[in-house]
């Protein structure tokens, strides 16, 4: 009797698990953030830090094992920590990739920010990654052809995919298969880059995998119209996670979802994915998840984070006695975002070089500073801190004081507004242009005139605007602060500043 009684238990399980076996339907979930460049909390400690992302990814995972964690681009660059020295070498990003194998980040998109490091750098990166990076339109040129950007393990080179797929199964047993499309924005041209016309390399890539998988999914970094225009070529993706824009968002173009969201990890997209195989339809429910400070850090990436982050304290109190003291309070974004700064006047320069004016007790009759040296492409809002300013102006240097005369002066704004989408698009104080004329100070420039002039130390190089250098006979003098001068380190004027504005 115990034996037919075992056995018809037996069969009542095989039955139970051979009815649930394979109904065709699966769900799977994506976790998506992009454009990352700070490891850490910003706004003073209130929202991003990704210990804090990896705690939801570890959540969701819980909840469905069949979850890939998402960067869509834009990570290696700009951070105040890529610009600082360990060992005698410039970080360029290896914090970030250090924190995100932490993570165990499932795929990446290629960013333009990417290119902002050197091609020696940006090897290092990938050789450090343990994740895989996609994109389709984007090539390492080389001198006799471009080819694909690899990864060197153990002496080999492993060349990236222009199409990743990554394969499901439940716990019934259902079976899929996803297959992911990627492109980046042609932007940031540099010679070791190749770029492929976006929306060719979207619909052949797509061409290229869809008869392999179930289903497709985009994960770009371009901009918003350059997204909806590919859910128009490519109406059957249920959704492109995409990067580029700072601030989140969320679109329908047909049946293509397509999602943002904030920089620097303040905010996450889940999406929890419904696909059933019999009907090949697709469900996409997505949560705009807040990364604040109500949520814990994950021990094992914040230990990564907070090495990263003593690093980088150690280097600012060089410089700064408390780097996490809250300066300034603002509930009005300050506009730092790189096509804003290069190319419009911004509220954060202003500030900057409002700030530089400062340093000189306001005895300057204008001041200047190049866009490009302002890195930190994103707004500031809320509490700010010392640490802020130095993420704003990674790279320090002086603010020199300098006599020029009205016709260099004239000749150097004109250049400015020229330039503008560059990084030799020029923040001003003190100098407008109004009708086609200059005025300094609220007076007409006058060409014959001598003027005082304070001026970043990167811009009396020559490097943005050519014919501005010390050497330029109408540069007639240079006053180069002393260590002890608040001067000396434009960081420390705009922290001066900003405490006096509380």
């Amino acid at each position: 009797m115990k034996i037919i009684k075992s056995l018809l238990y037996i069969l009542s399980i095989a039955l139970f698990f051979s009815c649930k076996k394979q109904d065709n339907k699966i769900e799977f979930t994506f976790l998506q953030i992009n454009d990352v460049y700070e490891i850490g909390p910003i706004q003073g400690g209130e929202f991003g830090g990704l210990a804090r992302v990896e705690t939801v990814h570890q959540e969701l995972l819980k909840e469905n094992k069949n979850t890939m964690l998402f960067m869509a681009g834009d990570f290696l660059n700009p951070s105040l920590l890529g610009t600082i020295k360990v060992d005698g070498e410039r970080v360029r990003g290896k914090q970030m990739v250090e924190v995100m194998n932490a993570m165990n980040v499932d795929l990446v998109a290629f960013g333009n920010h990417e290119f902002d490091v050197s091609q020696q750098d940006l090897q290092k990166r990938l050789n450090e990654s343990n994740f895989p990076w996609i994109s389709a339109n984007v090539k390492l040129k080389t001198k006799e052809k471009s080819i694909p950007f690899y990864k060197e393990v153990e002496g080999k080179q492993i060349s990236l995919g222009e199409t990743f797929i990554k394969e499901f199964t439940d716990e019934d047993g259902t079976k899929i298969k996803v297959g992911f499309i990627s492109v980046c924005i042609p932007s940031n041209p540099v010679e070791y880059v190749e770029y492929g016309n976006m929306f060719v390399k979207a619909r052949a890539s797509y061409a290229a995998i869809k008869d392999s998988v179930d289903v497709v999914f985009g994960l770009t970094h371009v901009k918003l119209t350059n997204d909806k225009r590919i859910a128009k070529l490519l109406p059957n993706l249920p959704l492109i996670m995409g990067g580029h824009e700072h601030t989140n968002s969320y679109d329908k173009i047909g049946n293509v979802i397509i999602s943002k969201a904030d920089a620097n990890a303040k905010t996450a997209y889940i999406h929890r994915i419904f696909y059933d195989k019999k009907t090949k339809k697709t469900i996409v429910k997505s949560e705009l998840k807040e990364i604040n400070a109500s949520i814990k850090s994950d021990k094992k990436v914040g230990l990564v984070v907070t090495k990263w982050q003593n690093i980088l304290k150690t280097q600012i109190k060089d410089i700064i006695e408390n780097p996490d003291e809250i300066i300034y309070k603002t509930k009005i974004p300050l506009d730092g975002r790189d096509t804003q700064i290069r190319s419009e006047k911004t509220n954060l320069g202003t500030i900057i070089t409002k700030s530089m004016s400062f340093a000189f007790e306001d005895k300057v009759d204008c001041a200047i500073v190049n866009g490009g040296s302002i890195r930190i492409d994103d707004e500031l809002v809320g509490d700010i801190n010392a640490v802020d300013i130095f993420r704003v102006l990674p790279y320090g240097g002086a603010i020199f004081k300098v006599e020029i005369t009205g016709r260099l002066l004239k000749r150097v704004l004109d250049y400015g507004l020229l330039a503008a989408g560059t990084g030799a698009y020029l923040q001003r104080f003190n100098a407008e242009k109004v009708d086609e004329k200059w005025f300094i100070k609220n007076q007409e420039l006058d060409i014959k005139k001598t003027y005082t002039v304070a001026f970043s130390d990167y811009l009396l190089q020559g490097f943005d605007i050519p014919f501005l250098s010390s050497e330029n006979k109408e540069v007639l003098s240079v006053y180069n602060p002393k260590k002890n001068e608040l001067a000396f380190d434009i960081r420390k004027a705009v922290i001066a500043y900003l405490k006096t504005q509380k």
